[in-house]
């Protein structure tokens, strides 16, 4: 799934690195230096003695700006391995997010029934209001956000993506 932004193609990027102090700050400084952007950034712990992080990287650039961020990362000491999901193959990509609805009557009737067409689980209610959990893509999240907008949109917080080759071999 590749999607054209004007500044380049989209691109996921999964970065596994030393579970160290700094390491974050390492990542970002060098995009920041270079002037690239990071349109979603997600870290967790992904070992069970929590020595070892996975980084995904949502950015976008021309092939060679793409390559050079690659390089880059490959070249910082902590970092074990970098991968451009959008290069090797078919993958999956999620993301979770929680959506605040405020209403009553029937504007809480119909954001009911739109949660339900979009398969978003109620983790919340009051009397006024209701906080979503949706996960999916994230233009099925941009979709569910822009519907609740007309509902009584009130907040949203979004994790960020998450990617993963798919098939029974790692990237």
């Amino acid at each position: 799934m590749k999607i054209k932004q004007e500044a380049g193609e989209r691109h996921v990027l999964t970065v596994t690195v030393d579970n160290e102090a700094g390491i974050l700050a390492k990542i970002a400084g060098l995009f920041t230096a270079r002037g690239y952007n990071i349109d979603s950034l997600t870290v967790a712990d992904i070992s069970e003695n929590h020595a070892v992080s996975r980084i995904t990287i949502v950015t976008h650039g021309p092939p060679a700006q793409i390559d050079q961020i690659h390089a880059q990362l490959e070249r910082l000491v902590p970092v074990h391995k970098v991968v451009d999901l959008t290069e090797v193959g078919p993958y999956v990509e999620r993301e979770l997010a929680l959506i605040k609805v405020a209403g009553t009557g029937d504007i809480r009737v119909e954001a009911l029934r739109v949660a339900d067409i979009f398969r978003a689980k109620v983790v919340d209610t009051t009397t006024a209001s209701f906080v979503f959990e949706l996960t999916g893509p994230p233009d099925k999240i941009d979709s569910f956000v822009t519907l609740m907008r007309e509902l009584g949109l009130v907040e949203v917080g979004r994790t960020g993506i998450v990617g993963m080759v798919r098939g029974p071999k790692t990237a």
